[in-house]
């Protein structure tokens, strides 16, 4: 059987309009206007196509640091090779253990798999020891509303009339959380990310606050988030769960913070923490040790697309992440649409189905 190698990789960056009902949020202290994403899209020398995402964040970096050091180091390779980006990142170290040359490694990683699924005929969850369920409940990540209570009611009331049977907010006040609590009613579970707010001496007395809201899990409450052992004694005093990874820099961290035992659920990002062969040694190793894995997942590509197929091959069940708003195009929406609060595990080839390349057109950057 000859080998299938990669034979080109491209990349295409996409600013899709939306609306959350409110002003737009700020990231990085600028409006947040448009949901970036950054696409891969990888050919391989039989013509067959894979399409992987890295982190929209900075995107510009990531898409130079793809164009000029990954994609030329990829041109060649065989796709067969697991241990193809777990290399170049040790190529590549001096750059950075995390950022853009990670997120860039991230989307190479999830096209291969998306390849190697369509080259074995069988579907990404089928490569990971096969599915455990058949749909996965998602979970409505509403955007922030700055503390505007009446507008988090309404968008809660809008997500539970959606059919959403968890709900996240991405608040800072205790205020918002009752709010989301008394719309929701006792049995929603309801969860807050907090995106590192607080400092250790400002956080327990936070947390606490919103304690009486009956949280699933408190997420990020702490800055600088590798604090581990600020949060176990918040963890600890407050008796509220907590969620942290999205802002690890490395799979290694994973370990580390469950050794601290700070965290009930380890939250990596596919596109972030370095593709889809990391997400699932962590997802798998994390089980192991008793801890449940709830990726962070808050896009809408072929990133979202594997975390669906890890949510549906995991042992501990989870739900998945989905942010709620209404968008202009929807790269991979049609792949895995949301139907009464869960979303169909897909059994094409791959990831399940592609993003459709000329709708997409008209959002690129």
């Amino acid at each position: 059987m000859s080998v299938v190698t990669i034979e080109r990789v491209d990349t295409i960056a996409l600013r899709i309009p939306y609306d959350h009902w409110a002003p737009k949020p700020t990231f990085g202290g600028i409006a947040r206007e448009t949901m970036d994403c950054l696409l891969l899209r990888v050919t391989a020398s039989n013509g067959l196509i894979g399409w992987g995402e890295a982190f929209w964040g900075g995107w510009q970096a990531t898409q130079a640091a793809i164009e000029h050091w990954v994609a030329p180091l990829s041109i060649g390779q065989d796709v067969a090779d697991v241990g193809m980006t777990a290399r170049f990142e040790r190529a590549l170290h001096n750059f950075g253990r995390s950022g853009p040359y990670v997120y860039a490694l991230a989307g190479l990683d999830i096209a291969l798999w998306d390849l190697r699924g369509k080259l074995a005929g069988v579907p990404v969850h089928a490569l990971l020891g096969g599915r455990r369920r058949d749909r996965v409940a998602v979970y409505a990540s509403l955007l922030q509303y700055n503390g505007d209570v009446e507008r988090v009611r309404r968008t809660v009331d809008r997500a539970l009339e959606d059919g959403f049977g968890h709900i996240k907010l991405h608040e800072r006040t205790a205020a918002a959380a009752m709010a989301a609590r008394d719309v929701a009613g006792p049995d929603i579970p309801l969860m807050v990310d907090a995106n590192c707010a607080w400092l250790p001496e400002q956080a327990t007395a936070a947390v606490g606050a919103m304690a009486a809201a009956d949280l699933k899990w408190m997420e990020e409450p702490i800055w600088p988030p590798e604090d581990f052992a600020a949060l176990a004694a918040v963890r600890r005093a407050t008796g509220v769960a907590t969620a942290i990874g999205e802002n690890a820099g490395s799979p290694l961290d994973f370990p580390k913070m469950i050794a601290a035992d700070c965290v009930d659920y380890v939250q990596p990002s596919v596109i972030k923490i370095g593709g889809l062969t990391p997400l699932w040694r962590i997802t798998t190793e994390a089980e192991q040790a008793g801890v449940t894995c709830a990726p962070h997942s808050p896009f809408f590509g072929p990133g979202y697309l594997a975390t669906v197929h890890v949510l549906a091959a995991t042992a501990r069940e989870s739900a998945l992440e989905r942010f709620y708003c209404e968008l202009a195009y929807d790269p991979c929406g049609h792949v895995v649409p949301i139907a009464g609060g869960r979303v169909e595990v897909p059994d094409a080839p791959g990831l399940g189905g592609d993003p459709d390349f000329e709708a997409m057109q008209k959002f690129r950057a």
